[in-house]
């Protein structure tokens, strides 16, 4: 009945034509003369590309390409592939009218008269914008996992060396890495409850607190401001404290019924340059002696927090004291590095 009907109405086919053309709106479909000047310009090429029919139909297709691409004749290239393959694929950035950029996706075809003679093309495309976004962050999110993967794994294989290379014990060995590692997951919790985008310098000391039962006693001190950490150094500073507490507790100031630990920090200006001031510091324990080998702490902190800062160490007779001169920004850095130790 329909190709009745345009047989006897020519008029009719056209208007048919014309209202799919017009209906199509997630496409654009533009078509061009021989020359590559705009023929027609249908109503998705104007939610696209934010130009209007008239503004269109008799300049240029190629002003909805990016310059580079100008300068390159990817039009043109287009035409010929239309030509010699049956048709010209078309995967790359566009410009629209206000000069904003966005991914299409399309092909161009070549129109042809009954006679079989070439008259023009027809190029139509979609904006696939959201798409490739979404494909970029998917990629950039397996990177980041990647990362993340490689380095736990890394944390975890230097934390199972250093135990064993220091256990006096299987027993021993087995109590410290379970430590370690637990310490390390939950840091990974507090950065989960983020989004992996950071953590708080008072959680972290909380966490490190109550994964040792020390959050209610009054012999475990600690005060700042408001301090956000990037996730490297919210996990750096995960284990050293838990380290610095295990050791504490060990040999330091919470071995005996009386010492106390006090951790503090501060931020000042430097310099346009806001630095973190960190302080660790045991009081009324047994006399400090310096170790006469460096075992997995002190490894520990010169291969995490040293790289954020300056770490001073200093094992007075009164107390273990250590403290950690930092650049904020680079504690707030928030891609997940290589370097993590």
């Amino acid at each position: 009945m329909i190709m009745k009907l345009f047989s006897n109405s020519s008029r009719s086919r056209e208007r048919f034509l014309e209202a799919i053309l017009q209906s199509a709106i997630e496409y654009a479909i533009i078509s061009t003369d021989l020359d590559g000047l705009v023929t027609t310009w249908n109503e998705g090429a104007r939610r696209i590309l934010g130009w209007d029919e008239a503004e269109m139909v008799g300049r240029p297709a190629a002003v909805i390409f990016t310059e580079e691409d100008r300068q390159a004749g990817i039009l043109h290239r287009e035409m010929t592939a239309a030509l010699t393959e049956g048709h010209g694929n078309d995967e790359r950035w566009h410009v629209r009218k206000d000069g904003s950029l966005f991914w299409a996706s399309g092909q161009m075809m070549a129109l042809t008269t009954d006679d079989g003679e070439v008259e023009g093309f027809v190029k139509i495309l979609r904006d696939q914008t959201e798409q490739r976004e979404n494909e970029e962050r998917q990629r950039v999110l397996m990177h980041e996992l990647s990362h993340r993967m490689k380095n736990t794994l890394t944390v975890v294989q230097a934390i199972t060396s250093q135990s064993f290379r220091n256990a006096s014990s299987i027993e021993d060995a087995e109590q410290a890495i379970s430590a370690r590692i637990n310490a390390y997951a939950k840091a990974h919790e507090i950065l989960l409850q983020r989004n992996w985008l950071g953590a708080t310098m008072a959680a972290i000391v909380e966490a490190t607190a109550i994964n040792l039962g020390l959050e209610t006693s009054e012999r475990f001190k600690a005060s700042g401001p408001a301090v956000e950490l990037g996730p490297q150094a919210a996990l750096c500073f995960s284990l050293v404290l838990h380290e610095l507490v295990t050791n504490a507790n060990k040999y330091g100031a919470l071995s005996g019924e009386t010492g106390t630990v006090e951790i503090d920090w501060s931020v000042r200006g430097q310099a346009g340059d806001k630095r973190l001031n960190f302080r660790w510091r045991e009081v009324g324990g047994p006399a400090v002696e310096a170790p006469s080998k460096k075992g997995f702490g002190c490894r520990l902190i010169n291969s995490s927090l040293s790289a954020f800062g300056e770490v001073t160490v200093d094992y007075a007779p009164t107390g273990f004291v250590l403290t950690l001169d930092a650049s904020l920004q680079k504690l707030q850095f928030k891609t997940y590095s290589d370097a993590e130790e």
